[in-house]
């Protein structure tokens, strides 16, 4: 008995460390202000029933960004990516904070390390030059919902 309370103990302890993990670390108000200032001239944040949760209805530019955050990169359908991004989305990779952080302050140097391609471009050339701006509008696209990192 002492051994089942010990591993009981052991997993409630670790459960909210777990799900820490996985949740995005800024302040979502303050990342809806950045994206507003940001992000709207190229992306909308639409949802699976077509609700416009952000952004302009019917943008081109960049894909929608709704379930970005702990979703499958570049997984936008009839969304033109670049063969870089492309190549990371074949391979599986997902968003998480920290990529996506990176990715948004330099979108190019990004995807050259991390498709270890030096010739690799991004095709979105907008920075998000305050490190907190960028944490901050990961924590807003997850907290929109559509995502992993909300779960």
């Amino acid at each position: 008995m002492t051994r089942f309370a010990i591993t009981a103990a052991a997993l409630m302890l670790a459960a909210p460390a777990f799900a820490e993990s996985h949740a995005a670390s800024g302040d979502a108000a303050a990342g809806e202000q950045a994206f507003n200032r940001q992000c709207v001239t190229c992306h909308n944040v639409v949802d699976d029933e077509g609700e416009v949760l952000a952004g302009r209805p019917n943008m081109r530019t960049g894909p929608n960004l709704y379930g970005i955050a702990g979703g499958q990169i570049a997984s936008v359908e009839d969304f033109r990516y670049g063969p870089g991004i492309q190549q990371l989305s074949e391979e599986g990779m997902v968003w998480n904070e920290e990529n996506f952080v990176a990715y948004l302050q330099d979108t190019t140097g990004w995807l050259r390390e991390a498709t270890g391609d030096d010739r690799a471009r991004s095709r979105m050339s907008w920075r998000v030059r305050n490190p907190e701006d960028a944490v901050n509008i990961y924590a807003y696209l997850a907290s929109l919902g559509g995502d992993m990192a909300a779960e």
